[in-house]
């Protein structure tokens, strides 16, 4: 049977207590709610950072990219109402750092975010046992812009042309000196298959980075160096010459260098790159970057940084970048097979 309690009221005085402090506490509850579900419900209910995000450059500093990620971070951070600290991490081609993204080691939380270039992506194709899948180990947010890569000499160096350099090399089997910044980058990958199609034998000099490559060129250490623009402003400084480069076009701020298409080869290589972050991240974590890391793409501060090294804008949104991603994972494997790339 039902048993009846008899609860007596609460005195007139609590009870309106009890009333008040629930009125007050009902707003506080709703935003926990919201905060325990990122991008749900209202704009005002979107995640927002609580601690600074780390953003992980694979590069030591002073390259093209560094200074790019950089300014993004600055900018990001603004919007986001957090600080974007950069991390150098640089090893392995630019590949070491992302390692612990895909080990489960970095937080799916939105404070950890790492730069995904095309080495990374390139990775499995190359190695005997793969150490990430690039889909299934990654939460893909945003592409950002591409390099400016070419070919550069000392500004004394008798070779004036490709065609001296091609020259040079057939003249001089294996002894023409190039760096770049790892092997089976994609600016070494590029140099070998344009050295097979001359028919000559080149010898690379892998460095860290594209900056410690251009610098190795202008202290005689090696002959050229073909890689992404940090070579630029000691071209623009008359201590490196640029003999061509690799885009689709004519660079606007050296109009008057070939590319590559002009000196014979059907080549473009601009190596898009964007940031990433582990698996498992909350859709609405990732609008949040992806809106914040757009609108600091598109600022003029870094339109002007994109500039000093005639970056192309290559941006991605989330969706476009995460199908972009898994399209390039296939033809890097079949470039891979093709020219029997092995690196272990």
């Amino acid at each position: 049977r039902t048993v009846l309690i008899h609860r007596p009221p609460l005195p007139r005085r609590l009870a309106l207590t009890l009333a008040a402090a629930a009125a007050l506490a009902a707003p506080r509850l709703a935003r926990a709610q919201g905060a325990a579900q990122p991008g749900a419900g209202r704009p005002d209910a979107a995640w927002a950072p609580d601690r600074p995000i780390r953003l992980v450059v694979p590069w030591p500093p002073g390259g093209s990219a560094d200074a790019q990620l950089r300014s993004l971070a600055e900018i990001a951070g603004r919007q986001l109402g957090q600080t974007v600290v950069v991390e150098n991490r640089s090893g392995a081609s630019g590949t070491a750092a992302a390692l612990p993204f895909a080990q489960g080691q970095v937080r799916p939380d939105g404070s950890g975010i790492l730069q995904m270039h095309l080495s990374i992506i390139r990775r499995p194709a190359i190695v005997r046992t793969p150490p990430w899948d690039i889909n299934a180990d990654f939460t893909h947010i945003i592409g950002l812009c591409g390099w400016l890569m070419g070919i550069v000499v000392k500004a004394d160096s008798p070779i004036r042309t490709m065609r001296d350099y091609w020259d040079v090399a057939r003249k001089n089997p294996g002894r023409l000196t190039y760096t770049t910044s790892g092997i089976a980058t994609t600016p070494h990958i590029t140099m070998e298959s344009l050295a097979a199609a001359e028919g000559v034998e080149l010898l690379p000099v892998p460095y860290r980075a594209a900056n410690e490559a251009a610098v190795a060129v202008v202290n005689g250490e090696v002959m050229s160096t073909a890689d992404a623009s940090a070579w630029a402003p000691l071209v623009d400084g008359g201590q490196l010459r640029l003999l061509c480069v690799w885009s689709a076009e004519r660079s606007k701020r050296y109009p008057e260098v070939p590319t590559l298409r002009e000196t014979g080869h059907d080549v473009v290589a601009t190596s898009p790159y964007g940031l990433s972050g582990p698996k498992g991240m909350d859709p609405g974590v990732v609008r949040v970057l992806h809106d914040a890391l757009k609108a600091a793409l598109f600022t003029p501060e870094n339109e002007r940084v994109r500039g000093n090294f005639d970056m192309p804008l290559e941006y991605r949104d989330t969706a476009d970048y995460r199908a972009w991603v898994a399209e390039r994972a296939v033809f890097e494997r079949e470039m891979a097979e093709r020219l029997k790339l092995r690196i272990d």
